[in-house]
């Protein structure tokens, strides 16, 4: 979903590089006391200049929470249709609810929330986010796939060692789980040699489910994973297309304020959207990898 037009002063201070970098250093300081808090020794001592530190730092939150939502003019509910902005208005106005403020712990998860919103001003975290998202209705059909594999190996595992190798394939539950740990091919040499005296057919069972198993299923896993991420890499660029083409737009009307007769009306359009798409194709030829 591309987000609301919105020109003015306010709109183009919160969106530009300068203030969102000037928040993102304003988390990692954040992140820094977190981290300095869990030395018992430093925290005890210096509490008072942590709690102060704290405060600041939600002090600033507060304020570029405020900015943002002013910024939406006369529509503050389009503020609400963008996840981030939603994700930061809950972590920073839940701490002024009552009974959230005198949970202690729940206030520190709070706070370690907002590193989160790091990611909000990193592209790259972005694109990895988006492509999670994509990626999770063809992930639950992998887990199913897997979970299916899983079951019906484990059958025949615990048909062939499940007697003589209780602790491994003695029930379907630990056949599921050793052939699980067997995913990563971690103690591969010592389950194939505890099973192989056992019957005759270890080699091929162990051989076969991680031919398909470990090799096959990882391949597919990776490839869709490529696949969202393709997807997610596009639904950037068209994003970044509105957006430029949106303040193109406004650029062009904004340096050309002078009103034109109406026998011109036609043409001035004309060259205005031609202007804006030179500049638009510039700036996607220069962004694009």
């Amino acid at each position: 979903m591309t987000a609301p037009d919105r020109t003015g002063l306010l709109a183009r201070l919160v969106d530009s590089s300068r203030f969102n970098g000037a928040i993102a250093g304003v988390i990692v300081a954040n992140a820094a006391v977190l981290g300095l808090e869990t030395y018992p020794a430093f925290a005890s001592e210096q509490a008072e200049v942590l709690s102060r530190f704290n405060a600041a730092f939600y002090v600033v939150f507060l304020i570029e929470l405020i900015l943002r939502l002013v910024s939406y003019g006369r529509k503050p509910g389009d503020f609400f249709r963008s996840g981030w902005n939603v994700f930061d208005f809950i972590i920073i106005v839940a701490v002024l609810i009552p009974g959230i403020r005198e949970q202690a712990q729940l206030l520190r998860l709070l706070r370690l929330a907002r590193v989160v919103r790091l990611v909000r001003f990193l592209p790259d975290a972005r694109l990895l986010v988006l492509t999670i998202v994509k990626s999770v209705p063809s992930l639950f059909s992998m887990v199913v796939l897997i979970v299916l594999l899983l079951f019906v190996y484990g059958m025949v595992g615990w048909s062939l060692f499940g007697a003589a190798l209780p602790d491994t394939w003695g029930t379907i539950g630990r056949s599921m789980l050793t052939l699980f740990i067997l995913l990563t091919l971690e103690n591969f040499p010592t389950y194939l040699n505890e099973a192989e005296p056992v019957s005759p057919l270890a080699v091929p069972f162990f051989l076969s489910y991680i031919l398909v198993a470990a090799f096959l299923v990882f391949n597919l896993l990776i490839g869709i994973v490529i696949g969202s991420m393709e997807k997610a890499r596009a639904q950037f660029a068209e994003d970044d297309m509105a957006d430029l083409a949106a303040s193109s737009v406004v650029s062009s009307a904004e340096a050309s304020p002078k009103p034109i007769s109406h026998d011109g009306d036609v043409a001035a359009r004309i060259a205005a959207i031609r202007e804006a798409l030179d500049e638009l194709e510039t700036e996607v030829k220069r962004t694009t990898p």
